[in-house]
């Protein structure tokens, strides 16, 4: 069909794209299919930003309730340098020196560890020993206590995934940790006994 003298009329396809004109019916009918298109879009986003906000877990709520402030190596050597810890069976001295001496009193078999203490500005502890006894020697083992500060109290922890307990708190507690510390060598003379039991030949 001719629209006019040398000209053809253009294809009204809506399969090729790049045309300029359209009818009128044509113009409507290519534009139909962006309608579900935006509203599935309108859709998505809506989830998407629901879906964004964090869900609030039991651990998130404990996080925020305990956060981890770590004291600094300077708290941290405050509470144990020149300091006796007393165990159950045995007690370890942390020596101003950074040496770290202690012992146990087992049913069978007194021992003696030997080695350093350290402190780090991300709150921890850390023992290294190296045990010895009539029956065994270890090489130098490290075991590191993790410390946070929750209202102005101490709590620690054993790591790598031990439960947090109270250490110290701001006023002293009677059920503290920390409470069975003593200022000074106060054991050293049982040190010195085990060692000279674990290292005799008889």
């Amino acid at each position: 069909m001719r629209t006019g003298i040398g000209k053809t009329a253009e294809t009204t396809s809506s399969c090729e794209p790049g045309r300029l004109e359209f009818s009128r019916p044509h113009r409507l009918a290519r534009g139909c299919w962006l309608v579900p298109l935006l509203v599935a879009c309108g859709q998505l986003a809506f989830s998407g930003a629901a879906g964004a906000a964090p869900a609030k877990t039991g651990a998130t709520v404990e996080a925020a309730a305990k956060p981890d402030i770590a004291p600094t190596a300077f708290e941290l050597q405050l509470l144990y340098a020149d300091r006796t810890w007393n165990w159950k069976n045995g007690a370890a001295y942390f020596g101003m020196d950074r040496r770290l001496h202690a012992w146990t009193k087992g049913e069978d078999s007194p021992a003696v560890g030997e080695g350093r203490w350290l402190v780090t500005e991300k709150g921890k502890m850390c023992m290294e020993l190296a045990w010895r006894s009539k029956t065994y020697s270890t090489k130098p083992q490290r075991t590191c206590y993790s410390h946070r500060v929750d209202k102005g109290n101490i709590e620690q922890r054993k790591d790598p995934d031990g439960t947090w307990y109270d250490f110290k708190h701001a006023k002293d507690d009677p059920a503290d940790e920390h409470q069975k510390f003593e200022a000074g060598n106060t054991k050293g003379g049982q040190f010195d006994e085990t060692r000279k039991l674990v290292d005799s030949k008889s």
